[in-house]
């Protein structure tokens, strides 16, 4: 991704309120969460969480209920996990796992938590509506470019964290870039968080496994830390589910 902002130097501007912000460490989340929720799951990522211990070391934040429930729920499903059992053992863990990501965002028949923006935003609830067409827009006019391992709606929930990534990645050495928070907050402000608070509560709900409990409440209360950090007020729209 790249993003073609002009960067602003501290002597023209007074210093961000975002400065004290450690954004490798959004990084690090934006990316887990973009992997977590982009495709199926595989052993190897599952065990590799626990070897880092996210869910031990993930920010606390506000100390949200969001944040407690899905650092407690998270930590005891990678607790468990090992991928050092019977083969077989295993293929059922993660086999467990892919169905629960298949039915709450793939599919087959209709997800209980669709990841595309565009069904929550347009009364038809249909995927690639206008709403994708505006954020692609939006990416085009900012120099957005996004290399996809496979064909997938722009306004997937998963590419938002990766843009978010990509972003954050600049913001550690670019936090007066003005150009660049503003494209932040626009992207937050309205083209993410006014639908996904609503995916990520559905995904909750319908989630059969802690691991995406976890993962739906831990980016549940990241989004709302965003919101505070870049003050924002999610645009007001209706959903349509």
């Amino acid at each position: 991704m790249s993003l073609k902002t002009e960067s602003l130097t501290q002597s023209n501007l007074a210093k961000s309120p975002l400065s004290n912000i450690d954004f490798i460490a959004y990084q690090g989340l934006a990316r887990i969460l973009h992997h977590s929720l982009i495709r199926y799951p595989e052993a190897d990522f599952v065990q590799g969480l626990k070897d880092c211990d996210v869910a031990g070391s993930w920010p606390e934040f506000g100390h949200r209920q969001e944040n407690s429930n899905g650092r407690k729920v998270l930590g005891a499903f990678l607790h468990q996990w090992s991928s050092d059992i019977d083969t077989r053992l295993l293929d059922k863990a993660v086999i467990t796992l892919k169905l629960d990501y298949g039915q709450l965002f793939f599919g087959p028949g209709e997800p209980k938590a669709v990841p595309q923006g565009s069904v929550y935003l347009c009364e038809e609830q249909l995927i690639n509506d206008r709403t994708t067409v505006e954020l692609m827009d939006f990416y085009r006019v900012n120099g957005v470019e996004l290399q996809l391992d496979f064909k997938q709606p722009m306004d997937h929930i998963g590419l938002f964290f990766a843009v978010l990534d990509q972003t954050f990645g600049r913001l550690h050495s670019e936090v007066d870039n003005q150009a660049l928070v503003r494209f932040s907050q626009v992207l937050l402000q309205q083209h993410m968080l006014p639908w996904a608070f609503r995916c990520l509560a559905l995904s909750n709900e319908h989630a059969t496994t802690d691991f995406y409990r976890g993962i739906a409440l831990l980016a549940t209360d990241f989004l709302m830390q965003l919101q505070q950090d870049f003050q924002l007020v999610p645009k007001d729209v209706r959903l349509y589910r």
